[in-house]
């Protein structure tokens, strides 16, 4: 028999097991922060109809999508969380109560070139807020709270929240007359941070068609700073001399009254005018996070409003707003980073049950109560010498052992280790599972990161 090289696709990534229980730890902390602000569970299909897929795509979507053919059925692999979610929202308008508050995570698919820290297949964790017809502005001014509650539960406090309206810039190109390259311009500007002022201006006169004193004019608009309320002060000048700009300055004064009411603070918040995100359905507010003590990671969630989600697949008016984190490439930048938490449990149980006598009785029943005690408990039934099972528990990372030989069957009691403190005590099965849960709810509540 020809054997074959194990090995994992590029751009794909495989975790050993106590990195994949603190990935697991992760998803939890965010599956329960977003729970906190009443959003639902979702999971949509990993295959869909690639002409439901592309009904937003085309372009670079067309190219990195994952397509294939079975029978006569026309498939893909979906490459976000959104694209279904419209489908999703759109078959099952008359089932769903609005507003509609759903998170999602799982994996998607993008056949990019892969590279350090970008997958083909990876996770990612959203949110969404979605309207019938309208939807209130205090939803935009509540993600950022989402997003500072969420990093702070994960263990990050040293990150800024940017946020700007697409009402705001779209109104101000058109004060130059610029509308029509406006789309253009934005995603020319979002690449600020990575190429510099000079590099932006020449692109907005190159391929945006700007005169030399419009892209002036433009590159000393979005560099407006000093603070939220410096910017929103600058911005009142601009007042009046456009509709759609009025109405996003109106939209971004509501979203940062609301932040303080909302627990945010402001050193964790800025207003940025040069933050307008690629995607062309983003309306109004849009939001993008980093790490200050690490630019070069880039945002690490982003997301916005958007008033046409459904479009392509309903003539109803759904707006939303909602974001997204990029959670298998965080996961790995903080982890070359060195930046998660050794305090995690990554043992697949909280206690290693090892009998070492061939009457099992007494082994068994003691998994039976810790399990009943909601303890995680493995049996170790391996016929190897003790130093084995002991190496196997420390290498494994189990926070207690409970070993039972013959003195322990006599006298119906167990030994319960302490494999931090290495302390050990002959107790009942009850008195051990109590124990157990006496040490891990004081254990508990570590972060998934450490700054």
């Amino acid at each position: 028999m020809n054997r074959i090289k194990p090995r994992t696709l590029s751009g794909f990534m495989e975790l050993l097991p106590a990195d994949q229980m603190k990935m697991e730890a992760f998803m939890e902390t965010l599956q329960h922060t977003y729970a906190l602000y009443g959003f639902t569970p979702l999971d949509t299909p990993v295959i869909e109809s690639a002409e439901v897929l592309l009904a937003k795509g085309g372009g670079e979507t067309e190219k990195q999508i994952y397509r294939f053919q079975k029978g006569d059925s026309d498939l893909a692999l979906r490459f976000d969380l959104t694209v279904p979610l419209a489908k999703y929202v759109a078959l099952n308008y008359a089932k769903l109560s609005f507003p509609f508050r759903r998170y999602q995570i799982g994996k998607v698919y993008r056949g990019e070139r892969a590279q350090r820290g970008r997958f083909r297949e990876f996770y990612q964790a959203d949110i969404d807020i979605i309207g019938d017809g309208a939807l209130d502005i205090l939803n935009e001014a509540e993600i950022p709270s989402i997003i500072y509650r969420t990093f702070h539960a994960l263990g990050l406090s040293k990150f800024v929240i940017r946020v700007n309206n697409r009402r705001i810039l779209n109104g101000f190109y058109a004060m130059l007359g610029l509308s029509a390259q406006s789309g253009e311009i934005m995603r020319t500007v979002d690449k600020l941070d990575k190429i510099g002022a000079e590099k932006v201006r020449a692109l907005l006169m190159e391929d945006c068609g700007v005169s030399p004193a419009d892209a002036d004019e433009i590159l000393r608009f979005i560099a407006i700073g000093g603070g939220s309320a410096a910017v929103i002060a600058a911005l009142e000048g601009y007042r009046g001399r456009n509709e759609t700009f009025d109405r996003g300055l109106d939209e971004l004064k509501a979203v940062t009254a609301y932040l303080p009411e909302f627990g945010v603070p402001e050193e964790n918040f800025a207003v940025d005018l040069t933050i307008a995100r690629g995607l062309d359905y983003y309306t109004g507010t849009v939001y993008e996070t980093t790490l200050t003590e690490h630019p070069e990671i880039g945002s690490v969630c982003s997301g916005g409003r958007y008033d046409d989600l459904a479009g392509y697949y309903t003539d109803r008016a759904l707006p939303g707003v909602g974001i997204s984190i990029g959670l298998t490439r965080l996961f790995y930048v903080l982890q070359e980073q060195g930046m998660l938490s050794n305090a995690i449990v990554t043992a697949p149980a909280d206690v290693l049950v090892i009998p070492m006598t061939t009457d099992l009785a007494l082994a068994v029943r003691t998994a039976t109560t810790l399990r009943a005690a909601d303890i995680r408990a493995q049996l170790y039934t391996e016929q190897k010498k003790f130093r084995a099972r002991m190496t196997y528990a420390d290498r494994m990372g189990f926070p207690f052992v409970i070993l039972i030989g013959e003195d322990e069957i006599a006298r119906e009691k167990v030994t319960l280790k302490d494999m931090r403190s290495g302390e050990q005590i002959a107790v009942s099965p009850q008195m051990a599972a109590a124990a157990v849960q006496r040490a891990l709810e004081e254990r508990k509540g570590g972060a998934v990161i450490q700054e």
